[in-house]
């Protein structure tokens, strides 16, 4: 089989896969789906979801990976913060399904966690604050909450106006986290 049909039936593949988890969290639950009813829903072979992925929590990992490649780039380049911002939200947008399922009454606390906890860590990064500071943990927070807000609300604004709101929300946070004597 040649590199390139090779190629496609894995991303035939890992897309079957993503689309029968996001089903199976909106129908049971997260904690409830199993790889057997991923594979069975998807229609591919225990063995193609090892090998592509560890299990459930790897599949939903290499998605999140994805949309914080978004955020920050896999290279330096000189977009605004609110222009990766704003990939980040298209990432989001591009994935709706999936982050309603895994965010919402039926998702997932430990992805909720890892998405506040992955966030902070950006934060902490651009802001040259210690990890353990209020303020990367709160624009964590304020960042899965604006997802899960936008998300549970249908879009009501393109990825870029909502990017915008999230950053000036950031600001005004970061703003008054400054004025305070440490």
């Amino acid at each position: 089989m040649s590199q390139q049909a090779e190629n496609v039936r894995v991303r035939r593949t890992r897309k079957l896969l993503r689309e029968a988890l996001v089903d199976l969290v909106e129908e049971h639950g997260f904690d409830r789906v199993t790889v057997g009813q991923i594979t069975e829903r998807a229609m591919v072979s225990r063995a193609a979801f090892y090998r592509n992925y560890r299990d459930k929590y790897h599949l939903v990992e290499q998605i999140f990976d994805e949309a914080i490649a978004a955020l920050v780039g896999t290279v330096p380049d000189a977009r605004l913060p609110q222009e990766r911002l704003a990939g980040f939200f298209e990432h989001i947008a591009d994935y709706d399904r999936l982050y309603r399922a895994l965010l919402g009454k039926k998702g997932s606390p430990w992805f909720a966690a890892r998405m506040r906890a992955s966030l902070s860590e950006l934060s902490t990064q651009h802001l040259d604050v210690p990890a353990d500071d209020l303020v990367p943990t709160v624009l964590g927070a304020m960042l899965v909450e604006t997802i899960t807000w936008w998300l549970d609300h249908g879009r009501p604004v393109p990825p870029r106006e909502i990017a915008v709101q999230a950053s000036r929300l950031a600001v005004a946070a970061v703003t008054e986290a400054s004025s305070w004597t440490r």
